[in-house]
């Protein structure tokens, strides 16, 4: 029987993962969260997440665009201390220190520099200071190791890294996604973001625009 122009397995999967989005944004994306703020700040929509797992999480977002500017990580150490925190998407030299993070990172102007930053479609990476040509490069899937990595064929760059949201969902790397080009001394690796993902995403968005109308001319920040 087919459910909405779809098979049953493709129903049963899509339903599957409904679920799992409407779950994963009741329990604060994906764990359960104790509280969090909400803030504006030069044009950017700041959330603090507070997890009962011990772990924080910082988002920033465009306030016009919706595009996701930074996301970072820390969780306690064993003496109950907070960590550092761990870039997972943005520049780590761009953003602008506030109270949550007063951190300056200096990059050398002459050395690889890695960060992240992804479209609504795609999962995007930036290699920069790279200036070998496009051929000298190859860039592949390592299913069994969950991983990207980047090789150059004069071995003066070597370079793998993870998809954590890919991880969260528990979905597989698919080589197809993947893709690479080069230009003006800087690498570009895209891969595009499974439909999983970009439901979930466009879910948040709808959260996070209530959240902002619930927020709007107080300044105030929220507690859940």
């Amino acid at each position: 029987m087919a459910w909405f122009g779809m098979e049953d397995g493709q129903f049963q999967k899509r339903l599957s993962w409904l679920i799992f989005v409407v779950e994963m944004l009741q329990h604060g994306l994906y764990f359960f969260f104790v509280a969090f703020h909400f803030v504006f700040y030069l044009g950017r929509r700041k959330i603090h997440y507070l997890f009962d797992n011990g772990k924080e999480m910082a988002e920033e977002y465009d306030m016009k665009t919706n595009q996701l500017l930074l996301r970072k990580w820390r969780e306690k150490n064993a003496l109950g201390a907070s960590g550092n925190w761990q870039i997972e998407v943005g520049e780590p030299n761009l953003f602008v220190p506030d109270s949550l993070d007063r951190e300056f990172i200096k990059e050398s102007s002459t050395n690889p520099v890695f960060m992240r930053k992804d479209t609504k479609s795609s999962f995007q990476w930036r290699i920069r200071n790279l200036p070998y040509p496009k051929d000298v490069y190859t860039v592949t899937v390592e299913k069994d190791q969950r991983c990207c990595v980047v090789r150059t064929t004069n071995k003066k760059y070597y370079k793998k890294f993870s998809i954590p949201d890919l991880d969260r969902f528990q979905l597989p790397l698919d080589n197809t996604a993947l893709s690479f080009t080069h230009a003006n001394n800087t690498l570009i690796i895209t891969y595009q973001k499974p439909m999983e993902i970009v439901a979930a995403e466009e879910e948040l968005q709808k959260e996070l625009k209530k959240l902002k109308a619930a927020n709007d001319g107080d300044g105030e920040c929220k507690t859940q």
